[in-house]
């Protein structure tokens, strides 16, 4: 009976032995580690990117993103510097920023997008026109109250007040503001000689305002404001925005159709850079661009890398669904292609980090 004790009592020692060596087994598995991923730059996109960010966790819960939206203007520096994982712009690339770069850096679209003219006039809260010519003369700050005789032309059904026109436009660097520009520059050879394109210029009159955030909130609380943001930043603040006057001559407000329609006629170079402002077409709205992801071709930290590529495939792919209802517009198809293509040859130590796509 002892002997049939003892070796039941030895059994069972043994039996949890067993069970707790499986358990520090089990316990000594790493978990599965978030990857952070570092980005920054353009306010532009920023609605649309934190969405992404956060439905992409349904995706890859490993994948976490920290976004910093400080403009295009820092997210290229940062991006060139390589103290990001990746950088956002609103605006292309020169090839001198390009020549900077330690390494060839590429430029994916995301989403386009409308820079819209917003403004806070005592009572007019819709239907506001402006022309290519009487836009441009507000911001050299030749036109100086909203009653000017210019405005009534092409506003007759408006009462406009006698106030004060506060310009204001951004004090970062940034791709909302090389696109704002690019179109003034496009529609006026006087601006284009006296202030020029660019992420930053030296403006002639107003106020700045950081981030798109800081120049709706300039307009939303300053009474005579008027200036420029993305669509969606007007849209969250109840800010109204102007009809412009495209080159077809007709007066078209921003909207999906009306961005999409911009980048109808253009041909989308290999590289991705283009500007959409100012396009033929009756529907086109004049002041419309692309957004880009910038990122290295060769990744030197293959498991961010990795991380990054295959985000970027869901973001131009399943990812185009949450776009319309943040107000940009889709990527066209054949740009969906091209984004394809290209995001095959983005490799770490010589292997394509996208193999089953």
């Amino acid at each position: 009976m002892r002997v049939q004790l003892r070796k039941g009592l030895r059994s069972i020692r043994l039996r949890d032995l067993g069970l707790v060596m499986v358990g520090m087994l089990f316990f000594a598995l790493p978990a599965r580690a978030d990857v952070l991923i570092n980005g920054a730059g353009a306010t532009f996109p920023y609605p649309i990117y934190s969405k992404w960010f956060w439905e992409y966790r349904q995706v890859d819960s490993s994948a976490k993103f920290n976004y910093q939206s400080i403009g295009s203007g820092g997210g290229v520096r940062q991006i060139i510097a390589r103290t990001v994982d990746f950088g956002a712009s609103d605006a292309p690339l020169t090839d001198a920023e390009l020549s900077k770069a330690p390494a060839k850096l590429l430029h994916i679209p995301t989403v386009m997008g409308a820079v819209v003219v917003t403004y806070n006039v005592q009572g007019i809260a819709t239907g506001l026109k402006l022309t290519p010519v009487v836009l441009v003369d507000i911001f050299l700050g030749r036109i100086t109250r909203w009653n000017d005789a210019r405005l009534a032309t092409v506003n007759p059904a408006l009462v406009l007040p006698a106030d004060d026109i506060i310009v204001v436009h951004r004090s970062d660097g940034s791709g909302t503001t090389s696109i704002f520009t690019d179109y003034l520059s496009s529609v006026s050879p006087d601006w284009k000689q006296k202030v020029g394109q660019g992420k930053a210029v030296r403006w002639p009159v107003g106020l700045g305002g950081k981030g798109n955030e800081g120049v709706a909130g300039q307009v939303k609380n300053t009474r005579g404001a008027i200036g420029y943001v993305e669509l969606a930043y007007a849209e969250q603040n109840k800010l109204p925005y102007a009809f412009l006057q495209n080159q077809a001559g007709h007066f078209v407000a921003p909207s999906l159709e009306t961005t999409t329609a911009a980048a109808a006629g253009a041909t989308m170079p290999a590289d991705f850079r283009i500007s959409l402002v100012n396009q033929p077409g009756k529907d086109s709205y004049p002041i419309a661009g692309l957004t880009w992801i910038l990122l290295y071709q060769q990744q030197r930290d293959c498991e961010r890398g990795q991380k990054v590529v295959k985000f970027l495939w869901w973001a131009t792919h399943d990812g185009q669904r949450y776009v319309p209802e943040l107000l940009y517009a889709p990527l066209p198809a054949d740009v969906v292609r091209m984004v394809e293509a290209t995001l095959k040859t983005i490799n770490c130590e010589g292997k394509p980090l996208l193999v089953s796509q």
